[in-house]
């Protein structure tokens, strides 16, 4: 971030945008929204195919997220974008294959170091190795797999959270943060 005035920019990835990344990318604005931070923190997401562009998220997904009072019926499924390597502060893959192919696609240094898995955020797998963190696909499922992926994103939501507000705080003039050392909310 390059300063307190640009948002702080976080993408999900996963295939086609459809399931798994727009699941995450709702879960997370939510939980940024609730932590305050919904003025300074952007999240969006995108598969890495064109085969669902401009669908809009699987229906079961979508039940699942209505059920905890997310609403997706605005989203779009799109293709990664080169550019977001370096437009996005924190890039997280959904699975081992979309991890290995941001890896694979990223320009430099600087965009590999923005490349997580998701649930590496996740406390019971922080220390694993990204094959054990990868998050399986629902599409071909029933509402369980759906289910799977609520629970095994949501166990990770919290670390993004805390990762994210200490990037903010980090790049935060002394002037706005708090006696903790974080940044202070935006005033509403």
């Amino acid at each position: 971030m390059n300063s307190t005035t640009s948002p702080y920019r976080v993408i999900a990835v996963c295939t086609g945008n459809i399931c798994r990344s727009p699941m995450a990318e709702l879960m997370l604005s939510a939980a940024f929204a609730e932590a305050g931070l919904a003025d300074v923190v952007i999240v969006d997401s995108a598969g890495t195919t064109a085969y669902e562009v401009g669908r809009p998220i699987d229906p079961r997904a979508a039940r699942k997220l209505t059920a905890h009072n997310l609403f997706s019926d605005r989203h779009v499924a799109r293709e990664w974008q080169s550019d977001w390597f370096t437009e996005r502060h924190l890039i997280l893959a959904l699975d081992v294959d979309h991890y290995g192919w941001l890896r694979a696609s990223a320009p430099d240094d600087e965009s590999l170091s923005r490349i997580r898995m998701l649930r590496s955020f996740d406390p019971a797998l922080e220390d694993g190795d990204p094959l054990e963190q990868g998050i399986e696909d629902p599409w071909y499922g029933g509402h369980a797999d759906f289910d799977a992926v609520w629970d095994q994103v949501q166990a990770a939501v919290p670390g993004i959270v805390r990762y994210v507000q200490d990037a903010i705080a980090q790049d935060a003039p002394a002037a706005d943060r708090n006696e903790a050392g974080t940044v202070a909310a935006p005033a509403r």
